[in-house]
């Protein structure tokens, strides 16, 4: 009987967090745990496949710090000290994972009934990927952590980056031939 690829990683986790390891090695190991609920594979395969458009935060604090606001005119996602208007919020919980990670353009899905679900599963891939990485390095130092997450966070945007932004206007395949 053959063990599942998740309890041969928690084993490799345990044998290796009792020895001392690198920074490099800490956040491999994470992406490792990770497997499917990586935060670039969720974006590449289950937002690149549809329909989306791209779009462009324009320039980025170095350490950028995301909150949502509700105003009187809707939803707003504040980066550090910059407002972009976002259309509800499931958009701006989206938006907010890449702007915390620090991409410069990103795909945002068309349909928005699918934009809501997304957002959960980032989100989750996000805050699992911090907890994973305080609890591989738990008794490192201070130092140590914040390099691991700094790893982390410069892994994402790399291959975030690399998959691309998608089309700056999503295309329609529909039959514009007009009946005589």
């Amino acid at each position: 009987m053959s063990t599942p690829a998740s309890a041969r990683v928690s084993d490799r986790v345990r044998k290796r967090v009792s020895q001392s390891m690198t920074a490099e090695e800490c956040a491999e190991l994470v992406k490792a745990e990770l497997q499917d609920t990586w935060l670039p594979l969720i974006y590449g395969d289950r937002v690149l496949k549809t329909r989306t458009r791209s779009y462009h935060f324009g320039p980025l604090p170095a350490r950028p710090v995301t909150e949502i606001q509700h105003t009187l005119l809707g939803v707003e996602l504040k980066i550090g000290r910059r407002r972009l208007f976002c259309p509800d919020l499931a958009t701006a919980r989206y938006l907010a994972i890449f702007a915390r990670v620090g991409c410069q353009a990103v795909a945002v899905p068309y349909d928005i009934t699918k934009t809501s679900r997304l957002a959960d599963e980032l989100e989750s891939s996000w805050h699992r990927m911090r907890l994973l990485a305080d609890r591989n390095a738990a008794k490192e130092s201070d130092r140590f952590k914040a390099k691991v997450h700094g790893l982390l966070i410069a892994k994402l945007r790399g291959e975030i980056e690399a998959a691309g932004p998608g089309t700056s206007v999503p295309e329609f395949k529909q039959n514009t031939r007009q009946r005589t």
